[in-house]
């Protein structure tokens, strides 16, 4: 039974799939936070100021097209259905803000050719006759009961707004089709950045289900002109849609943002976490380490320790034994090491041994130390990889003192 009327009233079933319109707003306002200071560090940048736009119109559609926003809007002005004019407008502006950015989005600072300022300009005239024609039909329009959820369909034969309807739908659809397209079209483009690419393909869902929502519309318009009921396309399907399309939106606008914020914390953690052996070693040597600050960066962390690892290693690298260090990188590679891996074995190898040979050696004449002080010194982060694996610094330690031992023995 429950089957059989669900069929008979498909808006009854979707109905329980509503998606409160506060939630897209609430997603679409933190994209809108997370990219402001971007927008206003960078206002001049075209890309960042349709972008801004895009999701400031986007939240507000949803803010003002809440019925509890339209019945406080219609009865502060006193005419019944006013929000009608101004949710449309706010739905083609946001159309229109759709292609500005992806012409933005193409071009960027790099082009700012006369073709492309010519179609920027096209597309706010042609956008803006749209918005006030929508306001002129509706002043022509006679529209006396309100209605908060189903206006298109229950006034979509009354004439004028029959046409303000239609041209809302179609200014939409429009600007929906090309931008879809143009944002497939780009992630199909070689050498993207997978955060970027996975952005795109949002956007591009999201557009999809803004041209599902058109659709919704419209066949529910055509229904009531050719004397059909097709209203729960409009009313119970065509809102969920919308709402999952401004989700897909926002978090596409999101993702390559967050997604490089939060690569970029990872790597930096990552690189201090890999530093740790080295600077514990380096410890030893100095007899004290970073002091701690409680409000500093990752990044901040990261380069007072390489700063502190090399400030200990300079004077260290002049211990350095450029025999030992040649013999190890061999031994290293004899061991099947490869060229990177063994020379960081190596110069691991060659720290170890100046660490113990300290106040039984005198330094190196040559101020700048053994021939890898270089490497040592810019190659940090893999030679305290190396010292992670003190078994595999054994094996080449042994390897490499063997010649040496065979050395003294003949002599």
């Amino acid at each position: 039974m429950r089957t059989l009327s669900a069929a008979a009233n498909p808006g009854g079933l979707l109905g329980e799939f509503y998606i409160s319109f506060w939630i897209p707003t609430a997603v679409l306002t933190t994209a809108l936070v997370i990219k402001l200071p971007t927008i206003v560090r960078l206002w001049r940048d075209p890309l960042l100021r349709a972008v801004g736009g895009l999701l400031l119109l986007a939240c507000a559609v949803f803010v003002f097209c809440t019925p509890s926003t339209i019945a406080t809007v219609n009865r502060w002005t006193g005419v019944p259905n006013i929000s009608a004019p101004w949710c449309y407008s706010l739905i083609t502006a946001f159309g229109g803000s759709c292609l500005l950015l992806i012409i933005a989005w193409r071009n960027g600072l790099a082009d700012r050719s006369a073709a492309t300022r010519r179609a920027m300009r096209w597309v706010v005239a042609g956008y803006s006759s749209v918005i006030v024609a929508l306001w002129l039909l509706f002043a022509l329009a006679d529209v006396p009961v309100e209605r908060l959820r189903d206006l298109d369909t229950y006034y979509a034969t009354t004439p004028f707004m029959r046409e303000e309807i239609l041209l809302y739908l179609v200014a939409h659809c429009v600007a929906c089709l090309i931008t879809s397209r143009l944002i497939w079209n780009w992630v199909r483009t070689e050498g993207l950045d997978a955060w970027l690419r996975w952005g795109l393909k949002l956007l591009g869902v999201g557009y999809v289900l803004n041209l599902i929502f058109d659709a919704c519309k419209l066949v529910a318009v055509t229904a009531r002109w050719c004397g059909a009921d097709l209203d729960w396309l409009s009313t119970s399907l065509a809102p969920p849609v919308a709402a999952l399309s401004a989700i897909d939106i926002a978090v596409g606008f999101i993702l390559p943002h967050a997604g490089q914020y939060l690569h970029d914390r990872w790597r930096i953690r990552l690189a201090h976490h890999e530093l740790r052996p080295l600077y514990q070693l380096t410890r030893t040597v100095h007899g004290d380490g970073v002091p701690f600050v409680l409000r500093a960066t990752p990044e901040l962390r990261l380069t007072r320790r390489e700063t502190f690892i090399r400030d200990v290693l300079l004077p260290l690298t002049r211990r350095i034994d450029a025999d030992l260090d040649r013999r190890s990188y061999d031994a290293a590679l004899g061991l099947g090491h490869p060229p990177a891996q063994a020379r960081a074995l190596a110069s691991a190898v060659s720290i170890l041994n100046a660490v113990g040979s300290r106040g039984h050696a005198p330094e190196s004449a040559d101020a700048t130390g053994g021939p890898d002080a270089t490497h040592l010194l810019r190659e940090i982060g893999a030679v305290s990889r190396a010292l992670r694996h003190p078994d595999r610094i054994e094996a080449v330690r042994e390897r490499a003192a063997a010649p040496a031992e065979s050395v003294a023995l003949h002599d």
